[in-house]
């Protein structure tokens, strides 16, 4: 009979076994599914899920088959990285499915989508007249891309001649938890004592604070964690 600690270090060996190798793989393994990132979600899923419950099969061998999967994916991202030909076998191309507004059939029939998953995907984007469209295109992990006629597009600040700050400053979370990150202070030359000021201009402690940041405009936003709201509308049950 298996007993139930064997069940609880294989299903903890292979969560940090999945951690670990995501964290080599790198972020494209969460992200939206290539041909690439599918096959390996399948595979790692039915090797981790295996190891967890079927003791039938010796852990040795889960290992073993962990690791040298986990290689050819690893290998699968360098080559791809150094070969166009490799990268499109491995991740997909891209597909223009709308030019110039036109709609290419046999581009659709070769991704096996119908007018109606394309019109779909459209409205996902907000927008319901394909005459809005100049390009659209399926990127390799589904994701539909859109090019809007001229006339369509959203006005800028440049088309009205409006000025605007070459560049906005990356915001700096300063506070989270009612702790100071000291490590976002000093990689922006900040210090304790400033953000201490901060607070005591305010009335405020540091204990009062839940989050804080620094934003694109360089102003402080503080959230406590006493909001005065007497009348929350929506709390969660």
């Amino acid at each position: 009979m298996v007993s139930t600690l064997e069940v609880i270090i294989r299903t903890f060996s292979a969560f940090v076994l999945l951690i670990c190798i995501t964290h080599l793989l790198g972020k494209q393994t969460i992200s939206k599914m290539t041909y690439h990132d599918y096959i390996s979600s399948i595979t790692l899923g039915s090797i981790a899920g295996n190891l967890t419950f079927n003791t039938s099969i010796k852990f040795s061998n889960y290992i073993t088959a962990l690791i040298i999967f986990c290689t050819f994916l690893f290998l699968a991202t360098l080559v791809s990285l150094k070969n166009r030909k490799a990268r499109a076998l491995f991740n997909g191309e891209p597909t223009v499915v709308i030019q110039d507004g036109k709609i290419l059939e046999k581009n659709l029939e070769k991704l096996r989508i119908s007018m109606d998953s394309l019109n779909q995907a459209l409205r996902r984007r907000d927008i319901f007249d394909i005459d809005e469209v100049e390009y659209a295109i399926f990127e390799p992990d589904g994701h539909l891309s859109i090019l809007k006629k001229p006339s369509y597009r959203f006005v800028t600040r440049k088309d009205f001649g409006i000025f605007s700050p070459s560049q906005s400053a990356f915001p700096i979370e300063i506070i989270m938890d009612g702790k100071v990150i000291n490590r976002n202070l000093t990689q922006n030359h900040l210090t304790k004592d400033w953000i201490m000021t901060e607070l005591e201009q305010r009335c405020l402690s540091l204990a009062d604070v839940s989050y804080c940041v620094r934003g694109t405009n360089g102003q402080l936003y503080f959230d406590l964690y006493k909001d005065r709201i007497d009348s929350p509308v929506d709390i969660e049950s």
